[in-house]
């Protein structure tokens, strides 16, 4: 999920952040891709009119493989 259509949905950062019970300054710090576990919190808070698709984040899973999530 790009962060670019979910900022189209939301139209603003302030909004993505409100529908997420978090800050803006966290949404801010996304980058191009929205991360894994709150691309799904999306999809199922817009119904599925943002899709999460899991297999286009395999090579993001890879990539943070090493990171402290991955015990």
């Amino acid at each position: 999920m790009l962060k670019a259509d979910v900022l189209a949905h939301f139209k603003s950062q302030a909004e993505v952040a409100k529908a997420l019970a978090i800050s803006a300054q966290a949404v801010s710090n996304w980058g191009t891709r929205v991360p894994p576990l709150r691309a799904a919190q999306l999809h199922r808070l817009t119904r599925g009119k943002l899709r999460f698709d899991p297999d286009e984040y395999q090579d993001w899973y890879t990539k943070n493989a090493s990171g402290p999530e991955a015990a």
